[in-house]
């Protein structure tokens, strides 16, 4: 997926983010908001497009969604903890799923960051600050 014109660039050599979302919006949300900070951000819109991204695009962290079609969030952070080639990518899941119980399950599914939609941009921030050295 291309950024749309609107979207500043970001400085060549940043480092790369990948926002994995099913919805347009917040794939937009995210790019505009991460773009601005000076990383590179690329997209996937489902579980399956993201592993298979991930492997390519090798990104310093992913932010991603649980609820989408196919494969969640969480089966996807699952699989991604247990392939060698990509267990030490940190994953910070961006959800709307707010429960303590769904909070425990993405962090027993290996991410290293849960934020609840609407995102508060401050902790989303200072959460990638945290894994991206």
């Amino acid at each position: 997926m291309s950024l749309p014109e609107s979207t500043p660039t970001a400085p060549l050599g940043a480092r790369k983010i990948m926002v994995v979302d099913d919805s347009p919006t917040e794939r937009h949300f995210l790019v505009d908001l991460l773009s601005r900070k000076g990383y590179s951000v690329v997209t996937a819109e489902n579980g399956a497009e993201a592993i298979a991204r991930i492997r390519h695009e090798r990104p310093v962290l992913v932010v991603m969604d649980v609820v989408m079609p196919g494969a969640n969030g969480f089966q996807v952070t699952r699989a991604l903890g247990r392939d060698p080639e990509t267990q030490s990518i940190p994953i910070i899941l961006c959800t709307s799923k707010s429960a303590d119980t769904d909070r425990i399950w993405g962090m027993r599914q290996g991410a290293r960051g849960y934020v609840i939609k609407p995102v508060d941009v401050e902790e989303l921030l200072a959460k990638i600050a945290d894994l991206v050295h």
